[in-house]
């Protein structure tokens, strides 16, 4: 979409057009809806980012919420925003250490810098796609967020006014999605530059933890058991090296490096099982969970944590062993059919099994549901009956 085009979807007649479309699609294709309004009389460019936006507003609604309803986006940029709860967590974190001023270097269409003028902290973002810059004003004023927004190199932008600069490196090249930071827009070493100071950067959970310099906290965030992001805060806000925060329906719950023993017992498993939250073991703090739960590793490779004891905690899921199963398919099959089981769960890990593969070829038939989890214990594959705790 070109900046014009998206100027005439803001007027009243582009807004008029964007609420017809977007009534109506839920009842009619959109290749008809396009056809029947350039029929009308408007214009082919303006039903396209009109059809387009509704579309994307209602893929959003997932991700964003109500927000997504007034919200503007191109495609790639609605997939990089930030989660909201997300982004709320580190306004917050930003206005604990006393943080007034943001500078969001390659802002997108906003996300970031929305959940941090909502926390009444002074935005300014700067992008360099004129398209995401004007969405990304227009998203500030449709939420009633105060803000400003400029067209510009980041790199280029002096960031000694703010009391952070904070940046979410564009992950895409000219063939698609790239994983090397030296191809991130702006570039890596441009964000490490930042963080040796008062810099704070969003960046991809799978980023190895070679890359995180010393003095620079790494914070690896989790949202309803779903690993988001990683999010580097620079030696100006650093608290630790590396930390967990799990995100859901109890608020935020942080898990820190002193939290972890460097080490752990290693034994046969008790009584329940403990499946860490992804952001734990991308964090290393697997040796966390098992110091809260009074537990131990089942093997030292894998993680997995066993207890004698229930201890409810937000950084792991609990499970109740019910009994070890044979762990060879064939005799795996025949306990479970004598369980009467026909809906299977595989939770696997340390294993070379494919768990939609081997549900496939037991052929179970029964009418009970079952959770099995296969993995290595002191280095040999075992399998466990168990039954999840909610």
């Amino acid at each position: 979409m070109e900046v014009s085009t998206f100027e005439r979807l803001l007027s009243p007649e582009g807004q008029r057009l964007l609420q017809e479309v977007t009534d109506a699609q839920d009842e009619v294709d959109d290749l008809v809806l396009g056809t029947r309004l350039r029929r009308d009389g408007h214009a082919g460019e303006l039903v396209a980012a009109a059809t387009g936006q509704a579309s994307l507003r209602r893929r959003a609604r997932t991700k964003l919420g109500g927000d997504a309803a007034v919200m503007w986006f191109t495609p790639d940029a609605l997939e990089q925003a930030t989660r909201p709860a997300v982004a709320s967590h580190r306004a917050a974190r930003l206005h604990t250490h006393g943080v007034r001023t943001v500078l969001d270097l390659g802002c997108g269409i906003g996300a970031d810098l929305v959940a941090m003028a909502r926390a009444g902290l002074t935005v300014h973002g700067v992008e360099r796609d004129p398209l995401r810059a004007a969405m990304a004003r227009a998203n500030l004023a449709a939420l009633g967020l105060d803000g400003t927004v400029e067209v510009a190199d980041a790199t280029a932008v002096d960031v000694a006014p703010y009391d952070v600069a904070f940046v979410d490196p564009a992950r895409r090249d000219g063939r698609g999605r790239t994983f090397d930071p030296d191809a991130f827009s702006p570039p890596w070493s441009f964000v490490s530059g930042l963080l040796q100071e008062r810099g704070v950067a969003k960046v991809l959970p799978g980023i190895s933890h070679d890359l995180v310099s010393e003095g620079v906290e790494a914070e690896w965030v989790s949202e309803r058991g779903s690993l988001v992001e990683a999010c580097l805060w620079g030696r100006r806000f650093a608290g630790t090296r590396r930390r967990a925060t799990v995100l859901g329906a109890h608020g935020a719950a942080t898990l820190t490096e002193s939290e972890a023993p460097a080490d752990a017992e290693v034994r046969e498993p008790g009584a329940w099982w403990y499946e860490p939250d992804d952001a734990v073991i991308r964090a290393g703090l697997v040796t966390g969970v098992a110091a809260l739960v009074g537990g131990w590793l089942v093997d030292p490779h894998i993680a997995y944590v066993s207890s004698d004891a229930h201890v409810p905690t937000p950084y792991a899921r609990a499970f109740r062993v019910v009994e070890e199963l044979p762990y060879r398919e064939k005799q795996l099959r025949a306990a479970l059919r004598d369980r009467d089981v026909g809906t299977l769960t595989v939770k696997k890990r340390g294993v070379t099994v494919v768990p939609e593969a081997l549900i496939k070829r037991l052929r179970l038939t029964g009418s009970t549901t079952a959770t099995v989890v296969l993995t290595r214990v002191a280095g040999e594959g075992r399998a466990f009956l168990v039954e999840p705790i909610a």
